[in-house]
């Protein structure tokens, strides 16, 4: 069953989204989606580099709701930033970030995390995952935003995936 359905939940995700962007429940449409969600996963496993193992699905849940916290409270900020620009011009800078998280899909997720905020850009990771350099739209102070981001962004993920 598992050479079959690969990732069933990916499969059946698959399925769905097609149905929902074609708009149409027709017999064509189940097909069709239906044949790219066997298909996908099958052709894809070889892509996929490690097996995902969710330690704690609970702190899943509070991640997501800091995320969309800080994604808000980020875009206030920078809408704030970009407003008064004229007058005061943000003092955007680079920040190294020590890292203790080595798990890829971990790395991952921390990726799409600073990519959703904004304000911060994903600029580089060091080739020995040791460091990640991040861009911030406006910082007065690297040592507390460095907390934060380790305590808000990074432990979560290290509980979740390793």
């Amino acid at each position: 069953m598992k050479r079959l359905f690969p990732a069933p939940l990916l499969s059946l995700s698959l399925w769905l989204l097609w149905l929902v962007l074609n708009l149409s429940i027709s017999p064509g449409n189940l097909l069709l989606g239906a044949l790219l969600g066997f298909l996908a996963p099958i052709l894809m496993a070889p892509l996929r580099p490690l097996p995902v193992r969710i330690r704690r699905p609970g702190t899943i849940l509070r991640l997501i709701a800091r995320v969309g916290i800080d994604v808000v409270i980020s875009n206030l900020q920078v809408a704030r930033g970009v407003w008064r620009a004229h007058r005061h011009p943000p003092r955007s800078r680079f920040v190294t970030i020590p890292l203790e998280l080595r798990d890829a899909h971990g790395l991952a997720a921390l990726s799409m995390i600073t990519t959703v905020v904004p304000g911060t850009i994903w600029s580089e990771l060091a080739l020995d995952r040791s460091a990640l350099l991040l861009h911030v739209f406006e910082l007065d102070d690297d040592a507390p935003f460095i907390q934060h981001f380790k305590d808000t962004y990074e432990r979560p993920l290290m509980e979740i995936f390793e």
